[in-house]
């Protein structure tokens, strides 16, 4: 029997999992979970000289279970390639005491590649079984604080029966990453700048997914019915625990531990999805003693480790890590539903309480088992400064601000000499070439492609071809409107693309 999922806030509804990746979000806007998360593990001692493409079937075949073995084959072998810059997909790197797993070599040189190449290939083995009507369009629509955008983008761009649209919030992005979705190529892509945050763009989303007004319309109007690419859909979340086994497995295989032996990830993070992946690992049999949370300056997650209150109600910041600039982390949901055994009416009032005062509190119960897992710890603007000078000084390895939020983190925590520690890697240092600079104490003026080239001669590593070639790129979508004309844009890209066709 395939594994069901159902929402976060109820479980009257169950699907499959290619019924969740093409929905993307529950009718009640809850989040897909399956209660049968751990009941197949991963034999970790298996793990050294597999390739990442053979722990991907291995992982992706328990959690994504009525996908046929030659569908996942096919997917992930298109997904995983020479689209990679290096063939362990995602290699580890030792930095000091520490180790940093690599998640930039993709294609558009972060992390949300390594799910954002192959969500497309599950979507389109999940749409035609699941379709009311064999001619139905799916669009996908998302909201990015800086790299989903383009990742997504990527991803399905000339995907056949298939459109995109991304909202980024304006001037809230690096110039790099900016370029990157408004220059993207395909007839069956958009792009547009919203005013606000992403928090004020991301809840938009999750309306309009909710609204069936404009659903009917799309439908009538388009045959397009709308799907995400956030971390809020499980196909995008699942190819994430990957990486959590291929890491071990690296370790294992440089003998650095030995079959059964802890270890601990520190991950930066925002909306959660990325660290929520390493407890799926855990629950799948991944020998992990710590989670550790990494912050910037918009500490909404350290605030809620500490205290149990989860509170949005404070001033949001602009920061040098623009990815991790969110207020509503949206997969602490699925957590809250796993350590809270399943209690998906506690997770709706919750989840309520959120959307009506901007706050919640969690049961001190629950929050002492979450404690045993997770820990956390923040960095503000100039923490992550001094975190990419001292790498580089002391280890000669270069960090984009993300990672430095982590790099800052370990190195205030005390580590265990027997238990090795992981920094997940989410970007490269040239998609934010300007921060990194002015962290080294370097010349930055001039674009930001100018200081690519000077970070490349300071650091003896050679810049992304790809995001060098941006300079010379063509904007295609110059668009900003308000956070409430958002469903209006949506429709009227589903009906240009329906038209193109």
């Amino acid at each position: 029997m395939a594994m069901l999922f159902h929402s976060t806030r109820g479980k009257n509804v169950n699907v499959t999992a290619k019924q969740a990746i093409r929905k993307g979000i529950a009718d009640d806007g809850g989040l897909f979970v399956t209660d049968s998360l751990g009941e197949k593990t991963v034999d970790v001692a298996n793990l050294p000289g597999k390739s990442y493409q053979q722990i991907a079937k291995e992982v992706l075949g328990i959690l994504l279970d009525d996908f046929s073995a030659e569908e996942l084959d096919e997917c992930i072998n298109s997904a995983y390639g020479s689209n990679f810059s290096d063939s362990k997909i995602t290699p580890v790197r030792e930095v000091g005491d520490d180790y940093v797993l690599e998640l930039f070599h993709g294609p558009t040189s972060a992390f949300k590649d390594i799910a954002l190449q192959i969500l497309p290939e599950f979507m389109a083995r999940a749409g035609s079984e699941n379709s009311k009507k064999a001619c139905e369009r799916i669009m996908i629509l998302t909201a990015t604080s800086g790299d989903t955008g383009k990742a997504a983008l990527d991803g399905f761009a000339g995907t056949e029966g298939t459109g995109i649209t991304v909202f980024y919030p304006e001037g809230k992005v690096s110039e790099v990453q900016r370029m990157q979705m408004v220059a993207q190529q395909g007839d069956n892509v958009a792009v547009c700048a919203v005013r606000g945050n992403f928090d004020d763009a991301q809840s938009s989303v999750k309306e309009i997914f909710a609204d069936k007004t404009l659903a009917d319309e799309l439908e009538k109007s388009a045959e397009t019915v709308l799907s995400s690419a956030n971390s809020i859909n499980v196909g995008r979340l699942v190819p994430q625990v990957v990486y959590y086994f291929a890491a071990y497995s690296q370790l294992l295989e440089k003998q650095i531990i030995n079959v059964g032996d802890e270890v601990q990830f520190c991950v930066p993070t925002g909306n959660f999805g990325d660290i929520l992946a390493g407890y799926y690992a855990k629950r799948m049999g991944l020998p992990v003693s710590k989670l550790i949370v990494a912050s910037d300056k918009n500490n909404v997650l350290f605030d809620f480790f500490k205290t149990g209150v989860y509170d949005r109600n404070r001033p949001f910041y602009t920061t040098t890590s623009p990815s991790m600039d969110i207020l509503i982390s949206s997969n602490l949901e699925r957590m809250l539903y796993y350590f809270s055994d399943g209690d998906s009416a506690l997770i709706s009032s919750l989840m309520n309480d959120l959307k009506t005062t901007g706050r919640y509190e969690v049961p001190g119960e629950i929050m002492d088992k979450i404690r045993q897992l997770f820990e956390c710890g923040w960095a503000d603007e100039e923490q992550v400064a001094n975190a990419i000078a001292d790498c580089r000084d002391e280890n000669s390895y270069v960090l984009d601000p993300h990672t430095a939020c982590a790099y800052h983190v370990l190195s205030h925590s005390q580590a265990d000499p027997m238990i090795p520690r992981i920094m997940l890697s989410t970007a490269s240092p040239y998609k934010f070439p300007r921060t990194v600079l002015q962290a080294l104490g370097e010349e930055c003026d001039g674009s930001d492609f100018e200081c690519m080239d000077r970070l490349e001669k300071i650091s003896g590593v050679p810049t992304v071809r790809a995001l060098r070639e941006l300079e010379n790129a063509k904007v295609r979508f110059a668009d900003a409107i308000d956070v409430k004309d958002m469903p209006q844009y949506v429709l009227e890209a589903a009906k240009r693309m329906a038209n193109r066709e």
